[in-house]
């Protein structure tokens, strides 16, 4: 059965036909699929039956030769391309010469009835086609003759398997970094060579002018071109300048050779690739690219080089109309960075062979960052009411889906992206304004101004702090407009009623905002009977204190305006007095004194003395005698026992007429002041 001939990637050799001989054996490069015909039997007829199990000199054959780079198992599978045709094996080694290779490790001849297929297997199953796998080490090499004993013009093809690597300058990065590239465009069919077009054919054609373009900047490999497969096997007739046409087929050979150590088992590496010319003029394609119509500007700027209008070697030309281009005139010179609005432009590419083509280039904005100012409302900080602290992430800036935003305090900064605000989430300020810089997936944008509103505290204008009398009870009324209300007692109605003395607050609400007000019940001051002033049966009240105007009463019931109660009867009288929050009366009680207005100090025990010592339970009890010129004559406390004996000085004064003045405190909790003056008659006899 015919099988699917497996193109050869990966060979080493030296002459046309000196592979079929060991000593030009082909170093077998990576484990890479084989494909090959042989076609004779070498310049060396090696004696294969001597050498080993095959019974015959060499017939059409090969020798192979390979390093083992990574240690484990090796297996092979040899796959004659026709069934019918004896393909045989030999392998001898490790690290033998050719000129005494010994006996073989592995040897196989298949006899008079092929399979098509032979090799070593990782399975031994016994089969007089099959060897066991090989254990092989790193650094070993080995030699491999694969014979066709049919003497036949049908190739094989030679697969590996198991877990041991064979040495390979295309499969170390460190020699290989780069992937090398095959010239041309991909063909129609994806498994036809790819074609590189010509403008015309047949034509000249320079092949090491795609050498540098293959190697890709690979070091120490080189590229020979040939017309022929076999050719670019064993490296025989390489081209250089040759005229093409459209229907050879033609392959390259890339060759690895270190510099530095001729031995390198990689030397001669070499891979094949293929390609063909095809006539015909380059077709630069239509496209539409897309860029940013940033902050609604209505222009955005476009890479036009970035436009996929055709991938091969070329040069391109812009222009703003097809007539531009075709006249040559009004070339744009800045592609990369175009700015304009969304239409059409035009280039003009050319290959490097000077084939041409015309595209049109439609330049589209992305989808527009649509982007609404808003404004942010946030109740006052406590602690600072012309502050409020706001959650930037809340601005309704924004409806599409897939948007970035970052927040900044001047559209400055938000259109150079400096002066990020990092605590968007909770940005504490004042009223003011900042802005959102809202992007795309396509990196778009829009600017957006957030207003934001500190929402200062809504006090009750009403509601006022109050005085009241400390029995009485009071209401607060925080007034209407609030949304809610809730007080320190728990209410939550607009006012509240029965509340006395003390400190309360409210909690107003307005909108999502609350305001704690204070208010306060105080006890209204008492007025206080400061002094007592007493003359004859007169007496008069002097009040501080509390609120005025002042009521006063001698029985608490039956009140009047005046400060002056007359014709009172001597001895205790009892005075009420209270202030306008008529609350409930302060009192005091009055000594009204009896009355003495003359003395005959002649000691007939008879009208001697002014005595008042009744007085003395009274409190810091004095009488002071005066001239009436107002000077001081004498003054009797408790060491005088409260009495006056008509002297001064300790003499006798004048007969005549002088004043007194009695002073105390009465015995309340104001300890009130009070003073009797009277005037007396002194009758001295000479």
């Amino acid at each position: 059965m015919r099988k699917l001939l497996l193109f050869l990637t990966i060979l080493l050799t030296q002459l046309y036909f000196s592979q079929s001989d060991c000593p030009t054996a082909i170093p077998v490069c990576g484990n890479s699929n084989i494909s090959y015909t042989p076609s004779g039997p070498g310049n060396i007829l090696e004696d294969l039956d001597t050498l080993g199990c095959l019974n015959d000199n060499e017939n059409f054959s090969v020798w192979y030769s390979f390093t083992i780079a990574t240690s484990g198992t090796l297996a092979f599978t040899i796959d004659s391309n026709v069934n019918s045709d004896d393909y045989d094996f030999a392998v001898y080694g490790p690290n033998v010469q050719c000129s005494n290779l010994g006996a073989p490790i592995r040897c196989n001849f298949a006899g008079s009835s092929p399979t098509g297929n032979t090799g070593l297997e990782l399975t031994p199953t016994g089969s007089v086609y099959w060897g066991a796998y090989m254990d092989v080490v790193a650094g070993q090499t080995y030699y491999l003759i694969i014979d066709n004993y049919s003497n036949s013009a049908n190739g094989f093809s030679l697969t590996w398997s198991g877990t041991a690597t064979l040495t390979s300058a295309f499969s170390d990065p460190a020699l290989a970094p780069n992937p090398f590239i095959t010239p041309g465009n991909p063909a129609a069919n994806p498994n036809d060579p790819r074609e590189i077009l010509k403008c015309q054919l047949p034509t000249q054609f320079d092949f090491t002018t795609l050498t540098p373009g293959i190697l890709n900047g690979n070091q120490n490999f080189s590229v020979t071109y040939h017309s022929l497969q076999n050719d670019a096997i064993t490296g025989a007739n390489p081209l250089t300048v040759t005229t093409v046409n459209g229907t050879t087929v033609y392959y390259y050979r890339i060759v690895y050779q270190d510099p530095a150590n001729p031995n390198n088992p990689a030397n001669g590496c070499f891979q094949l690739g293929k390609f063909k010319f095809k006539q015909g003029n380059i077709e630069a394609a239509d496209v539409t690219i897309n860029a940013c119509n940033n902050n609604g500007a209505g222009t955005a700027t476009f890479n036009l080089t970035a436009a996929p209008v055709y991938s091969g070697p070329s040069t391109k030309k812009y222009y703003p109309t097809l007539a531009d281009l075709n006249a040559g005139t009004n070339e744009i010179t800045n592609p990369a960075a175009y700015t304009s609005a969304e239409k059409t432009v035009y280039v003009k590419v050319t290959s490097n062979e000077g084939c041409s083509d015309t595209a049109a280039i439609t330049l589209a904005f992305y989808p527009v960052v649509v982007v609404t100012n808003a404004t942010l409302e946030s109740c006052y900080i406590d602690t600072n009411i012309a502050t409020a602290s706001f959650d930037l992430t809340q601005a309704a800036v924004n409806s599409q889906t897939g948007m970035t935003k970052k927040y900044y305090k001047t559209s400055t900064d938000a259109l150079n992206l400096t002066n990020e605000i990092a605590n968007f989430n909770a940005y504490v300020t004042t009223s003011t304004d900042v802005y959102v810089r809202v992007t795309s997936a396509n990196g778009c944008f829009a600017i957006a101004k957030i207003t934001l509103k500190v929402l200062p505290p809504v006090k009750s204008s009403v509601l006022k702090d109050q005085t009241i009398c400390m029995e009485d009870r009071t209401t607060l009324d925080a007034g209407p407009g609030f949304d809610s209300y809730e007080w320190s007692t728990g209410a939550t109605t607009q006012s509240i009623s029965g509340v006395g003395v003390g400190l309360y607050w409210v909690k107003l609400q307005t909108g999502k905002c609350y305001t704690m007000q204070e208010v306060r019940v105080y006890s209204s001051q008492q007025p206080v009977i400061s002094s007592i002033d007493i003359s004859n049966n007169t007496i008069t009240v002097n009040v501080s204190g509390g609120k005025a105007p002042y009521k006063y009463s001698l029985d608490g019931v039956n009140w009047q305006d005046s400060n002056v109660f007359t014709g009172l009867p001597r001895g205790e009288n009892k005075v009420y007095v209270k202030d306008s929050y008529d609350c409930l009366p302060i009192e005091v009680q009055i000594t009204v004194p009896n009355l003495l207005n003359a003395i005959t100090p002649n000691g007939d025990n008879v009208n001697d003395y002014i005595d008042y010592s009744e007085l003395a339970y009274k409190k810091n009890l004095v009488l002071v005698i005066f001239d009436r010129y107002g000077n001081k004559l004498y003054e009797a406390d408790k060491t005088r026992g409260y009495k006056w004996d008509g002297t001064a000085f300790g003499k006798k004064i004048l007969t005549g007429t002088y004043w007194y003045t009695i002073t105390w405190n009465e015995n309340d909790k104001n300890n009130t002041p009070t003073q009797y003056s009277g005037w007396v008659l002194v009758k001295n006899r000479e």
